[in-house]
Protein backbone atom coordinates (compact mmCIF):
# COMPACT_ATOMS: atom_id res chain seq x y z
CA UNK A 1 0.00 0.00 0.00
CA UNK A 2 2.03 3.16 -1.10
CA UNK A 3 2.66 5.85 2.12
CA UNK A 4 0.26 8.79 2.40
CA UNK A 5 2.06 11.94 2.46
CA UNK A 6 1.02 13.69 5.90
CA UNK A 7 -1.60 16.35 5.80
CA UNK A 8 -0.48 19.68 5.97
CA UNK A 9 -2.18 23.01 6.65
CA UNK A 10 -2.44 26.21 5.00
CA UNK A 11 0.15 27.73 7.15
CA UNK A 12 2.46 24.65 6.22
CA UNK A 13 1.45 24.78 2.38
CA UNK A 14 2.54 28.77 2.74
CA UNK A 15 6.27 27.84 3.97
CA UNK A 16 6.76 25.84 1.45
CA UNK A 17 9.43 27.32 -0.97
CA UNK A 18 11.94 24.42 -2.58
CA UNK A 19 11.61 23.67 -5.76
CA UNK A 20 10.31 20.10 -6.28
CA UNK A 21 6.96 18.76 -6.06
CA UNK A 22 5.37 18.67 -2.35
CA UNK A 23 2.63 16.35 -1.56
CA UNK A 24 -0.02 18.20 0.85
CA UNK A 25 -2.13 14.99 2.03
CA UNK A 26 -5.62 14.98 2.48
CA UNK A 27 -6.59 13.78 -1.13
CA UNK A 28 -3.83 10.84 -2.89
CA UNK A 29 -1.66 12.11 -5.25
CA UNK A 30 -2.41 16.21 -4.67
CA UNK A 31 0.80 18.68 -4.23
CA UNK A 32 2.67 22.25 -4.57
CA UNK A 33 4.74 22.20 -7.34
CA UNK A 34 7.43 24.83 -7.23
CA UNK A 35 9.41 25.54 -10.21
CA UNK A 36 13.00 26.96 -9.81
CA UNK A 37 11.87 30.39 -10.66
CA UNK A 38 9.58 30.54 -7.59
CA UNK A 39 6.22 29.95 -8.96
CA UNK A 40 4.03 27.80 -7.32
CA UNK A 41 1.10 25.68 -8.66
CA UNK A 42 -1.01 22.88 -7.86
CA UNK A 43 -1.21 19.41 -9.57
CA UNK A 44 -3.10 15.72 -9.03
CA UNK A 45 -0.51 12.95 -9.76
CA UNK A 46 -2.73 10.04 -11.16
CA UNK A 47 -3.14 6.77 -12.85
CA UNK A 48 -5.59 7.28 -16.06
CA UNK A 49 -5.82 4.70 -17.85
CA UNK A 50 -2.71 2.99 -16.45
CA UNK A 51 -0.82 5.90 -17.49
CA UNK A 52 0.38 8.18 -14.83
CA UNK A 53 -0.76 11.84 -15.15
CA UNK A 54 -0.13 15.60 -13.78
CA UNK A 55 -2.84 17.15 -13.89
CA UNK A 56 -2.98 20.94 -13.43
CA UNK A 57 -5.09 22.35 -10.69
CA UNK A 58 -4.36 26.19 -10.75
CA UNK A 59 -1.40 28.50 -9.46
CA UNK A 60 -0.78 29.37 -5.69
CA UNK A 61 -2.19 31.11 -3.84
CA UNK A 62 -5.35 32.01 -6.41
CA UNK A 63 -6.03 28.87 -5.77
CA UNK A 64 -5.81 28.15 -2.24
CA UNK A 65 -5.24 25.36 -0.21
CA UNK A 66 -9.11 24.12 0.34
CA UNK A 67 -9.97 24.54 -3.09
CA UNK A 68 -7.38 22.73 -4.65
CA UNK A 69 -8.53 19.68 -2.57
CA UNK A 70 -11.91 20.01 -4.11
CA UNK A 71 -10.70 19.42 -7.90
CA UNK A 72 -8.63 17.16 -6.46
CA UNK A 73 -11.20 15.45 -5.43
CA UNK A 74 -13.84 15.93 -8.36
CA UNK A 75 -10.87 15.01 -10.83
CA UNK A 76 -10.57 11.64 -8.80
CA UNK A 77 -14.59 11.05 -9.35
CA UNK A 78 -14.29 11.64 -13.25
CA UNK A 79 -11.72 9.29 -13.57
CA UNK A 80 -13.59 6.51 -11.45
CA UNK A 81 -15.83 7.29 -13.84
CA UNK A 82 -14.22 6.58 -16.90
CA UNK A 83 -14.04 10.32 -17.20
CA UNK A 84 -9.96 11.50 -18.61
CA UNK A 85 -10.24 15.44 -17.02
CA UNK A 86 -7.35 16.34 -19.57
CA UNK A 87 -9.05 15.36 -22.36
CA UNK A 88 -12.30 17.06 -21.29
CA UNK A 89 -10.39 19.87 -20.72
CA UNK A 90 -9.39 20.27 -23.57
CA UNK A 91 -12.28 19.35 -25.37
CA UNK A 92 -14.18 22.45 -23.32
CA UNK A 93 -11.39 24.62 -24.07
CA UNK A 94 -11.80 24.11 -27.73
CA UNK A 95 -15.38 24.58 -27.78
CA UNK A 96 -14.88 27.84 -25.55
CA UNK A 97 -12.26 28.83 -28.63
CA UNK A 98 -14.56 27.93 -31.37
CA UNK A 99 -17.42 29.89 -29.62
CA UNK A 100 -15.10 32.64 -29.51
CA UNK A 101 -14.18 32.87 -32.91
CA UNK A 102 -17.66 32.53 -34.38
CA UNK A 103 -18.17 35.88 -32.60
CA UNK A 104 -17.98 37.54 -35.90
CA UNK A 105 -20.61 40.58 -36.86
CA UNK A 106 -21.36 41.63 -40.09
CA UNK A 107 -19.21 44.97 -39.81
CA UNK A 108 -16.31 42.28 -39.30
CA UNK A 109 -16.90 40.20 -42.07
CA UNK A 110 -17.51 42.97 -44.45
CA UNK A 111 -14.21 44.24 -43.52
CA UNK A 112 -12.56 41.29 -43.99
CA UNK A 113 -14.41 39.81 -47.27
CA UNK A 114 -13.34 43.37 -49.18
CA UNK A 115 -9.79 42.62 -47.90
CA UNK A 116 -9.32 39.19 -49.40
CA UNK A 117 -10.88 40.08 -52.44
CA UNK A 118 -9.67 43.79 -53.43
CA UNK A 119 -6.59 42.52 -54.84
CA UNK A 120 -8.62 40.94 -57.79
CA UNK A 121 -11.07 43.69 -58.53
CA UNK A 122 -10.50 46.16 -61.17
CA UNK A 123 -9.86 49.38 -59.07
CA UNK A 124 -9.79 51.12 -55.79
CA UNK A 125 -13.15 52.77 -57.29
CA UNK A 126 -14.70 49.54 -57.12
CA UNK A 127 -13.79 48.50 -54.03
CA UNK A 128 -14.55 52.08 -52.40
CA UNK A 129 -18.22 52.09 -53.94
CA UNK A 130 -18.28 48.35 -52.11
CA UNK A 131 -17.66 50.15 -48.84
CA UNK A 132 -19.69 52.75 -49.44
CA UNK A 133 -22.87 51.06 -49.87
CA UNK A 134 -22.50 48.78 -47.63
CA UNK A 135 -21.43 51.53 -45.00
CA UNK A 136 -24.78 53.29 -46.19
CA UNK A 137 -27.77 50.63 -46.14
CA UNK A 138 -26.36 47.76 -44.84
CA UNK A 139 -24.47 48.20 -41.71
CA UNK A 140 -26.80 50.89 -40.05
CA UNK A 141 -29.43 47.49 -39.84
CA UNK A 142 -26.37 44.19 -39.39
CA UNK A 143 -23.19 46.12 -38.83
CA UNK A 144 -23.44 44.90 -35.27
CA UNK A 145 -25.19 41.45 -35.71
CA UNK A 146 -23.22 38.26 -35.66
CA UNK A 147 -23.06 36.60 -39.25
CA UNK A 148 -24.61 33.72 -37.39
CA UNK A 149 -27.93 35.41 -36.13
CA UNK A 150 -28.92 37.07 -39.47
CA UNK A 151 -31.65 35.59 -41.18
CA UNK A 152 -33.88 36.37 -44.11
CA UNK A 153 -36.00 38.87 -41.83
CA UNK A 154 -33.03 41.04 -41.38
CA UNK A 155 -31.73 41.12 -45.13
CA UNK A 156 -35.07 42.20 -46.09
CA UNK A 157 -35.20 44.83 -43.64
CA UNK A 158 -32.17 46.04 -45.67
CA UNK A 159 -33.34 45.53 -49.15
CA UNK A 160 -37.50 47.14 -48.51
CA UNK A 161 -36.79 50.34 -48.01
CA UNK A 162 -35.19 51.03 -51.44
CA UNK A 163 -36.35 48.34 -53.36
CA UNK A 164 -38.85 50.39 -55.25
CA UNK A 165 -37.00 53.41 -55.51
CA UNK A 166 -33.17 52.69 -55.88
CA UNK A 167 -33.58 48.87 -57.18
CA UNK A 168 -30.43 48.87 -59.04
CA UNK A 169 -28.66 49.82 -56.22
CA UNK A 170 -31.22 47.71 -53.77
CA UNK A 171 -30.04 44.20 -56.40
CA UNK A 172 -25.76 45.11 -56.24
CA UNK A 173 -26.48 45.72 -52.25
CA UNK A 174 -28.29 42.36 -51.50
CA UNK A 175 -25.36 40.58 -54.35
CA UNK A 176 -22.88 42.16 -51.55
CA UNK A 177 -24.45 40.59 -48.69
CA UNK A 178 -24.87 37.43 -50.39
CA UNK A 179 -21.16 37.23 -51.06
CA UNK A 180 -20.41 38.09 -47.79
CA UNK A 181 -22.36 35.71 -45.90
CA UNK A 182 -21.64 33.09 -48.15
CA UNK A 183 -17.56 34.00 -47.36
CA UNK A 184 -18.64 33.33 -43.91
CA UNK A 185 -20.28 30.44 -44.21
CA UNK A 186 -17.18 29.21 -46.08
CA UNK A 187 -15.05 30.57 -43.11
CA UNK A 188 -17.54 28.99 -40.31
CA UNK A 189 -18.63 31.22 -39.22
CA UNK A 190 -22.43 31.06 -40.09
CA UNK A 191 -24.11 27.73 -40.95
CA UNK A 192 -26.90 27.50 -43.30
CA UNK A 193 -28.90 28.78 -46.08
CA UNK A 194 -27.35 31.74 -47.59
CA UNK A 195 -30.50 34.25 -46.09
CA UNK A 196 -29.55 37.10 -49.02
CA UNK A 197 -30.08 34.32 -52.24
CA UNK A 198 -32.49 35.26 -54.63
CA UNK A 199 -33.81 33.02 -56.14
CA UNK A 200 -36.15 30.15 -54.15
CA UNK A 201 -35.44 32.86 -51.11
CA UNK A 202 -36.20 36.59 -50.99
CA UNK A 203 -37.89 36.56 -54.62
CA UNK A 204 -40.80 35.21 -52.37
CA UNK A 205 -40.59 38.47 -50.44
CA UNK A 206 -39.38 41.03 -52.58
CA UNK A 207 -41.03 42.14 -56.12
CA UNK A 208 -38.68 41.33 -59.42
CA UNK A 209 -36.82 43.85 -59.83
CA UNK A 210 -37.23 44.06 -63.55
CA UNK A 211 -41.16 44.99 -62.29
CA UNK A 212 -40.37 47.24 -60.10
CA UNK A 213 -38.32 49.34 -62.53
CA UNK A 214 -38.48 50.00 -66.15
CA UNK A 215 -34.81 49.73 -67.39
CA UNK A 216 -33.23 53.24 -68.09
CA UNK A 217 -30.84 53.20 -71.29
CA UNK A 218 -28.45 55.94 -71.34
CA UNK A 219 -29.50 58.42 -73.70
CA UNK A 220 -28.29 58.59 -77.18
CA UNK A 221 -28.14 60.40 -80.46
CA UNK A 222 -29.91 58.75 -83.28
CA UNK A 223 -27.34 57.54 -85.53
CA UNK A 224 -28.81 60.69 -88.49
CA UNK A 225 -27.74 63.51 -86.33
CA UNK A 226 -24.27 62.22 -85.45
CA UNK A 227 -22.95 64.24 -88.34
CA UNK A 228 -24.07 67.70 -87.52
CA UNK A 229 -23.49 66.70 -84.02
CA UNK A 230 -19.65 66.31 -84.88
CA UNK A 231 -19.65 69.17 -86.68
CA UNK A 232 -20.12 71.60 -83.82
CA UNK A 233 -18.20 69.44 -81.27
CA UNK A 234 -15.53 70.39 -83.75
CA UNK A 235 -15.75 73.76 -83.31
CA UNK A 236 -15.64 73.41 -79.44
CA UNK A 237 -12.43 74.31 -77.87
CA UNK A 238 -11.10 72.52 -75.20
CA UNK A 239 -9.65 68.93 -73.81
CA UNK A 240 -12.98 68.19 -72.74
CA UNK A 241 -14.32 68.34 -76.03
CA UNK A 242 -11.60 66.59 -77.64
CA UNK A 243 -11.80 63.90 -75.54
CA UNK A 244 -15.32 63.49 -76.32
CA UNK A 245 -14.74 63.76 -80.03
CA UNK A 246 -11.87 60.86 -79.37
CA UNK A 247 -14.87 58.95 -77.18
CA UNK A 248 -17.19 58.98 -80.58
CA UNK A 249 -15.06 58.33 -83.28
CA UNK A 250 -13.18 54.95 -81.37
CA UNK A 251 -16.73 53.84 -79.92
CA UNK A 252 -14.46 53.63 -76.52
CA UNK A 253 -16.29 54.26 -72.94
CA UNK A 254 -15.69 57.19 -71.10
CA UNK A 255 -13.57 56.24 -68.42
CA UNK A 256 -11.15 54.28 -71.30
CA UNK A 257 -10.59 57.58 -73.14
CA UNK A 258 -10.26 59.45 -69.90
CA UNK A 259 -7.56 57.12 -68.56
CA UNK A 260 -5.67 56.97 -72.34
CA UNK A 261 -1.68 57.55 -72.27
CA UNK A 262 0.65 58.03 -74.84
CA UNK A 263 2.23 55.14 -74.17
CA UNK A 264 -0.78 53.23 -75.33
CA UNK A 265 -1.05 54.91 -78.95
CA UNK A 266 0.88 53.56 -81.16
CA UNK A 267 0.67 56.34 -84.66
CA UNK A 268 2.62 54.11 -87.26
CA UNK A 269 0.03 51.17 -86.60
CA UNK A 270 -2.51 53.56 -86.09
CA UNK A 271 -3.46 51.62 -82.99
CA UNK A 272 -4.50 52.50 -79.03
CA UNK A 273 -4.13 49.11 -77.15
CA UNK A 274 -6.11 49.74 -73.70
CA UNK A 275 -4.30 47.38 -70.85
CA UNK A 276 -6.59 44.66 -69.23
CA UNK A 277 -6.45 46.88 -65.36
CA UNK A 278 -8.21 49.41 -67.49
CA UNK A 279 -11.23 47.49 -69.28
CA UNK A 280 -14.46 46.55 -67.89
CA UNK A 281 -14.16 43.37 -68.85
CA UNK A 282 -10.38 43.23 -67.48
CA UNK A 283 -9.18 41.60 -70.52
CA UNK A 284 -6.31 44.38 -72.71
CA UNK A 285 -8.44 45.48 -76.21
CA UNK A 286 -6.84 46.76 -79.37
CA UNK A 287 -8.94 49.65 -80.96
CA UNK A 288 -8.30 50.73 -84.90
CA UNK A 289 -7.63 54.54 -85.29
CA UNK A 290 -9.47 55.86 -87.99
CA UNK A 291 -7.81 58.59 -89.37
CA UNK A 292 -9.92 61.25 -88.39
CA UNK A 293 -9.07 59.88 -85.10
CA UNK A 294 -4.96 60.07 -85.70
CA UNK A 295 -5.15 63.20 -86.54
CA UNK A 296 -7.01 64.97 -83.71
CA UNK A 297 -4.30 62.82 -81.92
CA UNK A 298 -1.71 64.75 -83.53
CA UNK A 299 -3.20 68.19 -83.14
CA UNK A 300 -3.35 68.08 -79.33
CA UNK A 301 -1.20 70.58 -77.94
CA UNK A 302 2.36 69.30 -76.60
CA UNK A 303 2.63 68.32 -73.24
CA UNK A 304 4.68 66.55 -70.99
CA UNK A 305 2.18 64.82 -69.21
CA UNK A 306 1.52 60.82 -69.69
CA UNK A 307 -2.15 61.48 -70.48
CA UNK A 308 -3.40 61.77 -73.45
CA UNK A 309 -6.27 64.13 -72.16
CA UNK A 310 -5.19 65.62 -68.84
CA UNK A 311 -7.28 67.90 -66.96
CA UNK A 312 -6.04 71.46 -66.83
CA UNK A 313 -5.14 71.02 -63.13
CA UNK A 314 -3.08 68.18 -63.44
CA UNK A 315 -4.66 64.41 -63.37
CA UNK A 316 -7.57 62.41 -65.35
CA UNK A 317 -10.79 64.59 -66.24
CA UNK A 318 -13.71 63.94 -64.15
CA UNK A 319 -16.44 61.74 -65.35
CA UNK A 320 -18.45 64.88 -65.48
CA UNK A 321 -16.51 66.66 -67.72
CA UNK A 322 -17.52 65.32 -70.89
CA UNK A 323 -21.53 65.54 -70.14
CA UNK A 324 -20.61 69.26 -69.42
CA UNK A 325 -19.49 69.55 -72.68
CA UNK A 326 -22.62 68.56 -74.29
CA UNK A 327 -24.89 70.93 -71.87
CA UNK A 328 -22.55 73.65 -72.77
CA UNK A 329 -24.04 72.76 -76.36
CA UNK A 330 -27.48 72.63 -75.70
CA UNK A 331 -27.25 76.20 -73.23
CA UNK A 332 -25.73 78.25 -76.21
CA UNK A 333 -28.28 81.08 -76.77
CA UNK A 334 -30.56 79.98 -73.93
CA UNK A 335 -31.06 82.16 -70.92
CA UNK A 336 -28.75 81.29 -67.99
CA UNK A 337 -31.84 81.39 -65.25
CA UNK A 338 -33.39 78.36 -67.37
CA UNK A 339 -32.23 74.77 -65.47
CA UNK A 340 -33.69 72.92 -67.69
CA UNK A 341 -34.95 72.59 -71.61
CA UNK A 342 -37.13 69.51 -72.41
CA UNK A 343 -36.54 70.59 -75.94
CA UNK A 344 -32.90 69.51 -76.25
CA UNK A 345 -31.24 70.41 -79.34
CA UNK A 346 -28.68 67.47 -78.43
CA UNK A 347 -30.20 64.91 -76.27
CA UNK A 348 -27.26 62.59 -74.91
CA UNK A 349 -24.78 61.96 -72.73
CA UNK A 350 -21.47 60.56 -73.43
CA UNK A 351 -21.94 56.54 -73.20
CA UNK A 352 -25.15 56.83 -75.23
CA UNK A 353 -22.63 57.60 -78.03
CA UNK A 354 -21.75 54.10 -77.74
CA UNK A 355 -25.46 53.12 -78.97
CA UNK A 356 -25.61 55.54 -81.48
CA UNK A 357 -22.53 53.55 -83.12
CA UNK A 358 -24.31 50.07 -82.51
CA UNK A 359 -27.54 51.58 -84.30
CA UNK A 360 -25.44 52.82 -87.23
CA UNK A 361 -24.16 49.00 -87.33
CA UNK A 362 -27.09 47.64 -87.52
CA UNK A 363 -29.42 49.17 -89.49
CA UNK A 364 -26.65 51.25 -92.20
CA UNK A 365 -23.67 48.17 -93.05
CA UNK A 366 -23.30 44.59 -93.42
CA UNK A 367 -20.36 44.32 -91.15
CA UNK A 368 -21.56 41.00 -88.96
CA UNK A 369 -22.80 41.50 -85.43
CA UNK A 370 -19.53 40.28 -83.81
CA UNK A 371 -17.16 42.32 -85.29
CA UNK A 372 -19.30 45.31 -84.25
CA UNK A 373 -19.99 43.82 -80.35
CA UNK A 374 -16.09 43.65 -80.48
CA UNK A 375 -15.33 46.98 -81.58
CA UNK A 376 -17.56 47.56 -78.48
CA UNK A 377 -15.51 45.39 -76.40
CA UNK A 378 -18.23 43.57 -75.40
CA UNK A 379 -17.67 39.67 -74.05
CA UNK A 380 -18.73 36.91 -76.53
CA UNK A 381 -21.91 35.47 -75.41
CA UNK A 382 -21.34 31.80 -75.94
CA UNK A 383 -18.81 30.10 -73.49
CA UNK A 384 -18.44 27.09 -76.49
CA UNK A 385 -17.68 30.18 -78.99
CA UNK A 386 -15.61 32.11 -77.02
CA UNK A 387 -13.17 29.08 -76.29
CA UNK A 388 -12.53 28.40 -79.78
CA UNK A 389 -12.27 31.81 -81.34
CA UNK A 390 -8.57 33.45 -80.62
CA UNK A 391 -8.65 36.43 -82.83
CA UNK A 392 -10.26 40.25 -82.52
CA UNK A 393 -10.98 40.36 -86.15
CA UNK A 394 -8.83 43.43 -86.13
CA UNK A 395 -8.60 44.42 -89.54
CA UNK A 396 -12.16 43.92 -89.88
CA UNK A 397 -12.69 46.31 -87.24
CA UNK A 398 -9.74 48.68 -88.92
CA UNK A 399 -12.10 49.03 -91.91
CA UNK A 400 -15.22 49.00 -89.61
CA UNK A 401 -13.49 52.50 -87.35
CA UNK A 402 -12.51 54.22 -90.46
CA UNK A 403 -16.47 53.29 -92.08
CA UNK A 404 -17.96 54.98 -88.92
CA UNK A 405 -15.44 58.59 -88.96
CA UNK A 406 -16.46 59.02 -92.24
CA UNK A 407 -20.28 58.69 -91.57
CA UNK A 408 -19.61 61.41 -88.72
CA UNK A 409 -17.94 63.76 -91.26
CA UNK A 410 -21.45 63.59 -93.28
CA UNK A 411 -24.05 66.42 -92.36
CA UNK A 412 -27.47 64.77 -91.89
CA UNK A 413 -29.89 65.53 -94.02
CA UNK A 414 -32.96 67.08 -92.34
CA UNK A 415 -36.36 65.81 -93.07
CA UNK A 416 -38.13 67.01 -96.68
CA UNK A 417 -34.89 67.82 -98.28
CA UNK A 418 -34.85 66.46 -101.39
CA UNK A 419 -30.66 65.41 -102.43
CA UNK A 420 -30.07 66.04 -106.29
CA UNK A 421 -28.01 62.79 -107.34
CA UNK A 422 -27.35 64.91 -110.56
CA UNK A 423 -27.34 68.41 -112.07
CA UNK A 424 -29.89 68.88 -113.62
CA UNK A 425 -30.37 69.39 -117.36
CA UNK A 426 -30.21 72.28 -118.88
Amino acid sequence: MPKQAAELGPLAVSRIKDPGVHFVGGIPGLALQVSPTGGRSWILRVMVGGKRRDIGLGGYPAVVLVDARTKAREARDKIRAGIDPVAEARAVKSALIASVAKQFTFSDAAKAFIKAKEKGWRSQKHAARWRSSLKTYAEPFLGNMLVSDIDIHHVEKVLEPIWSTRTETACRVRGRIEAILAWATVRKYRSGLNPAMWRGNLDHLLAAPRKVTKVQHFTALHYTQIGNFMTELRQRPGIGARALEFTILTAARSGEVRGATWQEIDFDACLWTIPEERMKAGKEHRVPLSASAINLLKSLPDSDNELVFPAPRGGMLSDMTLSAVIRRMNRDGKDDDIVEDPQEKWSAVPHGFRSTFRDWCAEQTNYPREVAEMALAHAVESAVEAAYRRGDMFEKRRKLMQDWANYCTKPSVKAGEVVPIRKTLA
